[in-house]
């Protein structure tokens, strides 16, 4: 029967900087025995299960809270409800078997007679696994291989001891931990280099995609899905605007085995249920969702791929088959297919792909201007990338231009190269100011009002919020900026041979005028020049004087 829910005693969490620093000591630990991608499984997969059993423990001091209160339930009442799969699963909290919670397994820290602490971890994850048929083929067994030494691994048990997920509820539970999961995956993409950036776009760059697209409802897609960060800043965005993201359908394929179970993990811990295939696969040899048509597609493709699965009838490749030696229009077109009638794309793809004309790759981009698909070219600055120093941009593409403006027929162009900040002498950011003044842009060239600023507000509040904002006084008006934005017709994109550099076609930004008329300003500079050549020549005198005493 219904009972009410009432909430356990709740205890403090740890804060946000004692987690990083307490898991930062756990990768730490275990730095010097195995490679970069090892003991980042290893750290991921035992922050994960930290995590579920800590949630699991919670719900269950709830379920035995709730039936005190409610009186009439005996001990063994009581006891039978707190094995009630049923009560964690309806609660959105994974079910973990009695072998597989962490308390049994910080008990065995160093292992038992039969076992090492690596084989009860690996088994523990097997357990929770079966339970859990979301979680199937997700989580790492790898903590009894060679190179894991298990007295360090015994440490990480008790260190991890020290840091809760729990305290304030499921959801800042998993806000928590999801903060945590995405720090690790950029502290884990900078020290493996190249190779991080298989698994991880940096926050800001998928920011500008998502608050340009503004998902909303319906099926989200991304073909090579990485760690999962793309649908995690789409939930954020619909949260931060008072949306429900389960509105949102996840789809996805990664081709690194490694990876997709990081994503599935991320998908899990933020409460996002995703199709992202029964395993990892190539999304050119075969497509897991050959029939998606999605509402919202955002990728970051891995750049300039010279080795890939290309079949020259594949019928993805309506305007026109991509070259051998290079995937970009690859990606491009694959994406183009999966677009419902009025779905969007997102892109990050290298500046290359915007002028390039190797291999046909010009005659596709020339039949996609014409298709009219194209909606926003966005260049962006340097060392965005820790991984790359390739230069990028963000290509987005829209179905249907219709808009509250029409804009079919036309491209709008943004030069964001001299936005961001830099986080250290190696990587850039774009700032909040930065992401919102290119998403402002487009929203205004679309004639439709600025979103107001994300607010705390009660939920039931959130729909009077959302109604209240006014467009007249919130929409932006658009105007062409030199140096930043222009809007382009197909014509003009024809007549640069359909180079999409946003540089081409917004020119440079306006000096403003002092007042001083153009030949007093030539007068006076040219004497203040002579003044100096005059100056140089007499402190050459001076220094050659001195040598001559000198010698």
């Amino acid at each position: 029967m219904a009972r009410r829910r009432t909430d356990a005693a709740p205890q403090a969490p740890t804060t946000m900087k004692e987690l990083k620093d307490t898991l930062w000591k756990a990768a730490d630990k275990l730095r010097g025995s195995l490679e970069a991608s090892d003991y980042k499984d290893v750290i991921l997969g035992l922050v994960f299960l930290k995590y579920v059993s800590d949630s699991f423990e919670e719900r269950r001091a709830q379920i035995r809270a709730e039936l005190e209160a409610d009186g009439g339930y005996v001990e063994g009442d009581i006891d039978e409800s707190l094995e009630d799969k049923d009560e964690y699963s309806g609660a959105g909290v994974f079910w973990v078997p009695v072998n597989a919670r962490w308390q049994f397994l910080a008990e065995r820290a160093k292992g038992t007679e039969t076992k090492t602490i690596g084989e009860l971890i690996n088994e523990a994850m097997g357990w929770l696994m079966e339970a859990n048929p979301p979680l199937n083929g997700t989580l790492p067994r790898i903590y009894n291989r060679e190179g894991v030494d298990q007295r360090r691994l015994g440490e990480l048990l008790d260190l991890f001891n020290s840091a809760r997920f729990t305290g304030e509820g499921a959801s800042k539970a998993r806000d928590l931990l999801g903060e945590v999961y995405e720090y690790f995956l950029g502290k884990f993409a900078a020290a493996e280099g190249k190779r991080g950036g298989e698994f991880y776009t940096p926050p800001s760059v998928v920011r500008v995609l998502v608050e340009v697209m503004e998902p909303s409802a319906g099926r989200i897609y991304d073909p090579c899905c990485g760690s999962g960060g793309m649908f995690v800043q789409a939930e954020k965005f619909l949260e931060a605007h008072h949306r429900n993201p389960a509105e949102l359908s996840v789809y996805g394929q990664e081709n690194m085995e490694r990876t997709w179970r990081m994503a599935k993990m991320n998908l899990a811990i933020h409460g996002l249920i995703g199709n992202l295939g029964p395993s990892w696969g190539d999304t050119f040899a075969r497509d897991l969702h050959p029939d998606l048509q999605a509402d919202y597609v955002l990728a970051n493709p891995p750049f300039n791929i010279k080795d890939w699965a290309r079949n020259e009838d594949d019928a993805r490749w309506r305007y026109g088959v991509p070259p051998a030696g290079n995937a970009n229009y690859a990606w491009l077109q694959h994406i183009v297919s999966k677009l419902g009638p009025k779905g969007q794309a997102g892109v990050v793809l290298a500046n290359g792909s915007m002028n390039t004309n190797s291999g046909g790759e010009g005659q596709i981009r020339a039949n996609l201007v014409e298709a009219d698909l194209v909606s926003v070219m966005v260049a962006l600055p340097t060392q965005l990338f820790r991984s790359t120093g390739i230069p990028v941009c963000l290509w987005f593409f829209a179905k249907d231009k219709k808009w509250t403006a029409d804009r079919r027929g036309q491209v709008l162009f943004v030069n964001a190269q001299n936005l961001g900040y830099m986080v250290d002498r190696a990587e850039r950011a774009l700032s909040e100011e930065d992401i919102a003044k290119i998403a402002d842009t487009y929203r205004a060239w679309r004639g439709e009002p600025q979103l107001p600023e994300p607010v705390e507000v009660p939920s039931q509040l959130a729909e009077l919020v959302e109604a209240s904002v006014d467009p007249s006084t919130s929409s932006g008006v658009y105007a062409d900026i030199p140096g930043f934005c222009y809007s382009a017709t197909l014509a003009e994109i024809k007549d640069a041979e359909y180079a999409l550099t946003p540089g081409r076609y917004v020119g440079t930004a306006e000096i403003a005028d002092d007042g001083e008329p153009i030949d007093d300003k030539v007068k006076r500079l040219t004497e203040e020049l002579l003044a100096a050549l005059d100056e140089s020549a007499r402190l050459d005198a001076v220094v050659r004087e001195q040598l001559g005493r000198l010698a």
